[in-house]
């Protein structure tokens, strides 16, 4: 039981010219939930297809409680569950008949199947949508009831690739809950996301991709403690002051600040630090929305791993 539930060495997959993972290492602890982390074209996705059995690897090895995902490819589909960017239950067919259809394809009785359904329907808070075709549903209904479907079989490793992408804040914590119930009865979950809040709040280790590579690892705690201390931040009332201040903040300090897509500059900071720049804004007449210190974040993080927020970049993998 010390074996991890995931193990990837050296995972390596191509599409034409397009390299998605150039040699990926992970390790995912048993019962325990994982963030998968990147920039849109870091691999997240490749990932979770090869782990999944959904695409064979190029080169190197994946194993799941085991199992190596290429020559054991049914033993794996027997234990995990795997729930996509977007819902894929039929529009057509109820949010019962959905899950009985599922349950019948993996072999459940009659009988087993309608339990099962009714466990996940209740589980889910869709007991009052259940008979309703699922086009009438919500974002937020269909995500659930997507999540449901990739527990009908009840897999040992769930994988969530961007679970609650389109979702807005409300049903976005809903999917959070049940993961956060998932885990805590001893579910393995392998989760990729953009959304740094996420991974903040459920996971307990992170994996972080670029261009196909691992370049960080750790907990959340720890990949923020290599940021370092406290972060003095800034952003100017008008975007078009944004080069002034960055020129004001490099004559103030030795580091480049990070600017980020909305205008935000951040940098390693203190209190001294705060003051200066604020007389010198100050002197120079720039207004600003925001101005202070704060401790660092997973965006932080990102922003200083790979020079750019989560959400930047191509996708190729997207694609494939």
């Amino acid at each position: 039981m010390n074996e991890p539930a995931i193990r990837v060495e050296g995972l390596v997959k191509t599409f034409g010219a397009t390299t998605a993972l150039a040699g990926v290492d992970l390790e995912v602890r048993r019962g325990s939930v994982l963030g998968l982390l990147g920039p849109n074209g870091s691999g997240k996705t490749t990932t979770v297809r090869v782990l999944s059995t959904l695409l064979r690897p190029d080169g190197g090895r994946a194993t799941v409680l085991g199992h190596d995902v290429v020559t054991e490819a049914p033993d794996v589909r027997l234990r995990v569950g795997l729930t996509g960017q977007y819902a894929a239950v039929d529009d057509a067919l109820s949010g019962v008949e959905n899950l009985r259809l599922i349950g019948r394809l993996l072999d459940l009785s009659r009988r087993d199947a309608r339990r099962r359904t009714d466990e996940l329907i209740d589980r889910f808070g869709l007991a009052e949508a259940a008979g309703r075709r699922v086009k009438t549903y919500s974002g937020g209904m269909r995500r659930r009831l997507d999540l449901a479907a990739s527990l009908v079989g009840r897999p040992d490793v769930l994988f969530l690739d961007e679970p609650t992408t389109g979702l807005d804040p409300r049903h976005r914590n809903e999917v959070w809950e049940h993961v956060r119930a998932l885990a805590a009865e001893g579910t393995t979950v392998l989760l990729t996301t953009q959304y740094l809040e996420e991974a903040d709040h459920l996971a307990e280790d992170l994996v972080v991709l670029d261009r196909g590579q691992v370049i960080a690892s750790g907990t959340p705690a720890s990949l923020k403690a290599e940021v370092g201390g406290q972060l003095l931040h800034v952003r100017p009332l008008h975007r078009a002051d944004v080069g002034a201040v960055a020129t004001l903040l490099c004559g103030l300090a030795t580091e480049t600040p990070a600017i980020d897509p909305t205008g935000e500059l951040t940098l390693s900071g203190d209190p001294a630090l705060l003051h200066r720049l604020g007389a010198r804004l100050e002197e120079a007449a720039v207004p600003v929305a925001e101005l202070g210190l704060r401790l660092p974040s997973l965006d932080d993080v990102f922003l200083t791993l790979t020079g750019r927020p989560a959400e930047a970049g191509p996708a190729p993998e997207e694609a494939a």
